[in-house]
């Protein structure tokens, strides 16, 4: 049932590697060959694209087709696909580009070096109503926190536990430093245009924050929301069970703007609001599940895990008159057993290995990609 449901769509980052969860560069060679990929400014990793679906039980085989097409195109070289969203044994301070003369690649490597040689997934929900979609980027930025909490998967960096469930969002420049809540479409195409003129954004795309808006010719035309903070969610399963969440949420939002946009229904100013939304962000990035995080409607401390149940129990009857509580099912299993991160964290204290849990997961990876083809009817 996809009636009343938004387009839905994922920018997926992905490592390669070999078996043993070594970093192995080939992004231009795979874009090459295979014409739905795209580099990435290094050749470690690389991304492809999905189209814009409505209904859910379309997207698990529009999320794995793509995967297993390049599993089999990396399979004669002896390497594979890699889970996490960071360079869990790779050589982390080393910049390696997948295109030696593109200038703004030049600038990525000299400015923010191997801080952006991450893995992750956007996802993008479509709002064409511009009242309803900055309504959306200012709720998803105060709550983003809790999506990041929920798909942690980068424990590692370079051989070692870092202490951070989220090393990517930890390490990531966020650019421009400081991003306020956009009170309208005027508020954000003035604050973009004075950002290019100053320099902190070297163009439309140059803006690295949690949620932005998104849409073809930005900062003009725009026609959805891109969910940035998600860390690799490999799994298909957990992937659509947060977009779910997500995508309910914001129809709550268009349905009771006075109760959920922050701008109407919170005791903080705008000021507080961005700081706030920033400071849980850096809370999940360390901590995800298990983080103390500031609540945007008054301050008021609660765990992220708290506050994800409280959401879930409040999305509960539209998850239901939409077809949507089994989608939602994965995220109490989350909530209970914790977020990649937290599970491989615990296997390590127990003595297994990055290079096994990496192993573990790119063979768990493989396995969903031939349960939906299976599933789907479709052989690759």
């Amino acid at each position: 049932m996809s009636e009343g449901l938004l387009l839905k769509g994922f920018e997926v980052e992905l490592f390669t590697g070999r078996p043993d969860g070594t970093n192995v560069g080939v992004a231009s060679e795979v874009a090459r060959d295979l014409s739905d990929f795209v580099t990435e400014p290094d050749h470690r990793n690389l991304e492809y694209i999905t189209p814009p679906i409505r209904a859910y039980e379309d997207l698990p085989e529009a999320l794995l087709r793509p995967r297993r097409r390049l599993r089999q195109w990396l399979s004669p070289l002896g390497l594979t696909l890699l889970p996490g969203s960071t360079l869990s044994l790779g050589n982390s301070s080393r910049f390696e580009r997948s295109d030696p003369t593109n200038p703004y690649h030049d600038l990525i490597e000299t400015t923010y070096g191997t801080k952006v040689v991450t893995a992750s997934i956007h996802i993008n929900l479509g709002i064409t109503d511009l009242n309803w979609l900055f309504a959306a980027v200012r709720l998803v930025r105060c709550e983003a926190a809790l999506l990041l909490s929920l798909s942690a998967s980068s424990p590692f960096l370079g051989g070692e536990l870092t202490g951070h469930h989220s090393q990517r969002w930890h390490q990531f420049p966020l650019t421009p430093k400081q991003v306020p809540l956009f009170r309208d479409h005027s508020h954000y195409t003035q604050w973009v245009e004075q950002r290019l003129a100053d320099g902190q954004m070297r163009n439309e795309r140059h803006l690295w924050t949690s949620v932005r808006p998104n849409g073809p010719r930005r900062p003009y035309e725009l026609n959805r929301l891109e969910l940035r903070i998600c860390d690799l969610i490999t799994d298909p399963a957990e992937l659509l069970a947060i977009t779910a969440w997500l995508e309910l949420r914001l129809l709550e939002l268009r349905d009771h703007p006075q109760r959920l946009d922050p701008l109407l229904s919170s005791q903080l100013s705008e000021k507080e609001l961005a700081e706030l939304a920033d400071s849980n962000d850096a809370a999940a990035a360390h901590t995800s599940l298990e983080a103390t995080l500031h609540h945007w409607q008054d301050g008021r401390p609660l765990l992220s895990r708290t506050w994800i149940a409280e959401i879930l129990e409040q999305l509960a009857p539209r998850a239901d008159a939409l077809g949507l509580s089994d989608r939602l099912r994965p995220l109490d299993k989350l909530l209970e057993s914790g977020n990649q991160a937290m599970r491989w964290t615990a296997a390590n204290s127990q003595g297994c290995s990055i290079g096994d849990l990496l192993r573990q997961g790119s063979c768990a990876m493989k396995d969903q990609e031939e349960s939906v083809a299976h599933l789907s009817g479709t052989l690759g």
